[in-house]
């Protein structure tokens, strides 16, 4: 990334600070080696036990973490690690081991070491399956989309609905989300994924009343490739749906790896009308200051937080969180919502608009224009299936 925005010799600094930064906590006899790219070996000669191995890890972890200044600027990366420890092993089955450890270590969220233990192998072995059979669906085009209802708080009406990659494994029935789309994020396959999602979403959007949105989150991969703004455009112009119906929701994550950027793509999909949304609010390190940064249309409130609702402090914070949107002129989603009672908690605490089981499981496609005619938001599909009257009701959901 850094190569991507500010130039080889801009990641070769990196590189060299790096490499000095390991040389720092190592002993005389030990040694650092650059493999290729961004990957580094560190051999310790002597290891007394393993917590020793794990001392050292967590110092590198902790240097590392610290900013880079580039050319003025600083630049913040990450490391994980994994460990092997060699009890007479030939040396290319440590190497086999560790690669295998830090496998799990990224796989666990990275910037953590994970030691080398024999049940990873079959972890390991069964993760590379999965991405074979992974790129074979994206190939065949073997996902679908379910969408989520967003309720509005004030008027009990369906403001929106978030939509939601299924997959159905042939031998392994349903792959959660949590499984495949990180591995996809890993080995590239989020790109075509993404930009099908965004298509077939706003394809289907067209369909429903005017006045409901469709959500699409999105990965911090897409805006690294640099196409997310026409792939947005091309499915708004292929679609006809309007710009303001559409709302991006990103993670923090996606700003912690390159805010500026970001926040610059942002404002120039913010042109098209799209809407912003910050998800997951509350789970990262710097809300606040992304909040400064960038006007968002939306907060979504983690889940987490409603969950413990009834919770003083944790009521506390939502409240403050609500405070925060109301000052950006942002709407407040909380997501997860249950119970009656922690829809009526969010509510009362400031939350404009909700979505959890209680309003519904996450619908097909057809099952989302079932859901507005039970609920009386708009009258019976026509023929074609294409043409929708709108209902417009003030009554309680």
């Amino acid at each position: 990334m850094v190569n991507d925005t500010k130039g080889h010799s801009a990641g070769d600094i990196v590189l060299n600070v790096v490499a000095e930064r390991l040389r720092s906590v190592l002993g005389n006899n030990d040694a650092v080696a650059r493999l290729g790219g961004d990957e580094f070996a560190i051999l310790i000669e002597q290891i007394a036990r393993p917590e020793d191995a794990a001392h050292v890890a967590q110092q590198v972890i902790d240097l590392i973490g610290w900013p880079i200044d580039v050319q003025g600027q600083s630049v913040w990366v990450g490391m994980s690690i994994g460990i092997a420890i060699g009890q007479g092993d030939p040396a290319g089955q440590i190497f086999k081991n560790a690669d295998i450890a830090l496998f799990d270590a990224k796989a666990a969220g990275g910037n953590v070491y994970r030691q080398y233990e024999p049940a990873m192998g079959a972890t390991v072995a069964a993760r590379h399956l999965l991405e074979f059979d992974l790129r074979e669906a994206v190939r065949k085009n073997a996902f679908e989309l379910n969408y989520q209802p967003i309720i509005d708080l004030t008027t009990g009406l369906t403001c929106g609905f978030e939509a939601l990659m299924r997959w159905q494994h042939p031998t392994r029935s349903a792959i959660s989300p949590l499984e495949f789309i990180p591995i996809a994020e890993e080995c590239g396959l989020i790109v075509p994924l993404g930009k099908w999602v965004l298509r077939e979403a706003c394809r289907e959007a067209v369909r429903w009343p005017s006045n409901i949105r469709i959500a699409v989150n999105v990965s911090a991969v897409q805006f690294q490739r640099g196409e997310l703004e026409t792939i947005v455009a091309d499915a708004l112009l292929d679609s006809g749906l309007a710009g303001d119906r559409l709302e991006l929701e990103i993670t923090e994550s996606v700003l912690m790896q390159n805010a500026e950027n970001v926040v610059s793509s942002l404002m120039r999909l913010r042109t098209l009308g799209v809407r912003i949304a910050l998800d997951d609010f509350g789970t990262g390190y710097s809300s606040l200051s992304y909040l400064r940064r960038f006007p968002f249309n939306k907060i979504k409130i983690d889940r987490s937080f409603v969950a413990e609702i009834a919770d003083p402090e944790v009521a506390a914070i939502i409240r403050a969180i609500v405070g925060l949107g109301e000052r950006n002129g942002a709407a407040i989603t909380a997501e997860g919502v249950e119970t009656e009672e922690q829809r009526d908690l969010v509510a009362r605490e400031g939350c404009t608009e909700a979505q959890g089981f209680l309003f519904s499981r996450s619908l097909s496609a057809d099952g989302v224009i079932s859901f507005l005619e039970a609920r009386r938001e708009i009258e019976t599909v026509g023929a074609s299936g294409n043409h929708l009257t709108d209902r417009s009701l003030s009554r309680s959901g």
